[in-house]
């Protein structure tokens, strides 16, 4: 048993030695995280019910295209190459959930330092360079999100006939332009400006969707609200979700006597004029992608819907 022991110490002094730390600074650390309170505990439960934790879409991470975005293991690669989503080269032969370790610095210092964030640099919505600086998230820890949640394209220039082709049942901005939506970008139909969201929630998404406590399971709650919103009960503040609700149902009917939308809500591939091809796109950058119901931007969001409706009347 003591010879055991004996070898179990060696190689722990060998693993923090490589890892650029003494032996004596491993045992005086390990605490910081691994302890008697329910600090990582806590934490990992309320992850795993999470969206990030039950999902399956990190099995579409063997792809170059997706591996930045749907593997942990790919994020974490991508971050450290400062590479974006289009540019990842590789797929991830063993794609794993976006985890603890894809977000923290888990096991790099043996220190509580490890809780620090992989990123936090501004990130540049690459789908929407053009705008030049306009197209910069800069909002604190959440920067971090964003460098996935963005879009991955904008939507096409008219042809020399003034249409737009509608090339695929998954045409739009791709999953999680949130960041696009909080700086008013991203829409066809109409202009934007900047939400109060993102000029005033420090930290941004870490703020709404974590909160003071640091729930990991992305819930936001009314009480990351009420700093602002003295006494909201809900998310439905002035019944801005109440109103987009019944906008993007009154713009999905239009779609639908358009042709531009099946029954089962999905785009119909075909070439359209330029205004209703805008409008199907606005329609799936609000209802199906960013799917805040104006939270994110509410000017903005409103916007988009009205133009989209007067586009398809």
């Amino acid at each position: 048993m003591q010879t055991r022991k004996k070898l179990m110490a060696v190689a722990i002094s060998l693993v923090v030695l490589v890892a650029g730390t003494s032996v004596f600074a491993q045992e005086a650390s390990c605490a910081d995280c691994h302890n008697d309170t329910t600090l990582i505990t806590g934490k990992a439960t309320a992850f795993a019910g999470s969206m990030h934790a039950t999902g399956t879409a990190y099995g579409r991470g063997t792809s170059a295209g997706c591996a930045g975005c749907h593997s942990g293991g790919g994020f974490s690669d991508m971050v450290a190459a400062g590479l974006t989503p289009d540019t990842v080269e590789a797929g991830d032969p063993t794609p794993t959930r976006q985890d603890c370790r894809a977000c923290h610095q888990v096991h790099t210092t043996y220190t509580g330092a490890d809780w620090a964030l992989e990123t936090t640099a501004p990130v540049m919505l690459y789908a929407l360079a053009d705008a030049g600086s306009d197209a910069i998230y800069d909002g604190g820890k959440g920067n971090l999100c964003v460098n996935c949640h963005q879009p991955r394209r904008a939507i096409a220039a008219p042809d020399a006939e003034g249409m737009i082709n509608v090339n695929s049942s998954h045409w739009g901005p791709h999953h999680g332009p949130q960041s696009a939506m909080l700086l008013g970008m991203g829409g066809a139909s109409a202009e934007g400006e900047i939400s109060g969201h993102a000029l005033m929630v420090e930290d941004t998404c870490v703020a709404c969707h974590l909160g003071a406590n640091m729930n990991h399971d992305f819930e936001p709650t009314t009480a990351a609200c009420t700093e602002c919103h003295d006494g909201a009960k809900s998310f439905d503040i002035e019944g801005v979700q109440t109103e987009v609700a019944a906008m993007i149902d009154e713009v999905a009917e239009l779609l639908k006597a358009k042709g531009l939308l099946d029954e089962e809500g999905e785009p119909v591939v075909g070439l359209y004029p330029a205004a209703e091809a805008s409008a199907l796109w606005d329609y799936i950058f609000i209802s199906i992608e960013d799917g805040s119901l104006g939270v994110h931007n509410p000017a903005y969001t409103k916007a988009l819907l009205e133009a989209a409706k007067a586009a398809l009347q």
